[in-house]
């Protein structure tokens, strides 16, 4: 797969072995940090904090985006596929409530091979695919099983703002597809059997998220569905002279979709203070 890497949507058909791809990745997994923590939403964090990995590297190229220095700039240590087992185990061992996989799309085998080896010594958290949704679904079809939880975004439902703000084509129309792929594997999320799927949309300005057609969308798909509704948008980086999103939304921006949300009969959670954003803790991991 990597000597002709189609992972992502771009599908850039590198050799990964012989140079990076668009995301950003060679054939080495690249981690920027391994923690505990209680910022993600609450059955993901529980108690404890969910076990999260962020991974180096991403297909979108988002402007505004808040780990820019390795989604993007490539921060981030090299890590083997044992050691990176070994980081599961960990993070299990640190009383971890779930393993988050943050934008793992461009290493999804190597996670694949991780995780055997996890599960042959011992490993039994529920697994967390934390993602874009701009995925394939041919790589989402090599997850199943191995995926318990899909946190998934609805970034845009208009592709041509995911050109502009995020450089990626066709973004809404692949996130459809994914979305309803993850479901078909998941289904809704459901607290007592810790699997399905969540989706998360972030709210921002002037309705560039699309947030009210991607909330109809997912009563459409199933009004089970879980949805975390998010007001934490800031205008970093290249959005902040962006005469759309190079602002804060406002709260009556926030609560017309926390409204619609409700309208629509669906249900999840909502940021209405700035306590609810958690807070990290380190593991003691040997790199």
């Amino acid at each position: 797969m990597l000597n002709f890497c189609t992972l992502c949507p771009r599908k850039c058909r590198v050799n990964r072995y012989k140079q990076k791809g668009i995301c950003g990745a060679d054939y080495k997994v690249r981690v920027s940090n391994i923690l505990l923590h209680k910022g993600e939403e609450p059955p993901i964090s529980g108690k404890n904090g969910a076990g999260i990995i962020f991974f180096s590297g991403c297909p979108m190229k988002c402007i505004y985006c808040q780990n820019m220095g390795f989604s993007q700039k490539g921060v981030g240590k090299e890590i083997s596929i044992e050691k990176l087992a070994e980081a599961f185990l960990t993070l299990q061992e640190n009383g971890a409530e779930t393993l988050d996989l943050v934008t793992a799309t461009q290493y999804v085998p190597q996670v694949i091979e991780a995780l055997k080896i996890a599960k042959n010594k011992g490993f039994n958290l529920p697994v967390v695919y934390n993602t874009s949704s701009y995925e394939n679904v041919e790589t989402l079809n090599m997850l199943e099983g191995y995926i318990d939880i899909y946190l998934a975004d609805i970034r845009y439902t208009n592709s041509m703002y995911g050109e502009k703000y995020s450089k990626v084509k066709n973004y809404w129309e692949i996130a459809q597809e994914a979305i309803k792929e993850m479901y078909r594997q998941v289904g809704a999320f459901s607290e007592e059997s810790k699997r399905g799927i969540i989706i998360r949309i972030l709210v921002l300005p002037n309705n560039v998220s699309g947030h009210f057609k991607a909330l109809r969308f997912i009563a459409e798909l199933d009004p089970k569905i879980p949805v975390s509704l998010m007001s934490q948008y800031l205008p970093h980086f290249g959005a902040k002279n962006d005469p759309l999103i190079g602002r804060k939304i406002t709260k009556a921006e926030y609560m017309e979709a926390v409204e619609y949300m409700e309208f629509l009969g669906l249900n999840g959670w909502i940021q209405l203070d700035e306590k609810d954003r958690l807070t990290t803790k380190a593991v003691n991991f040997k790199w």
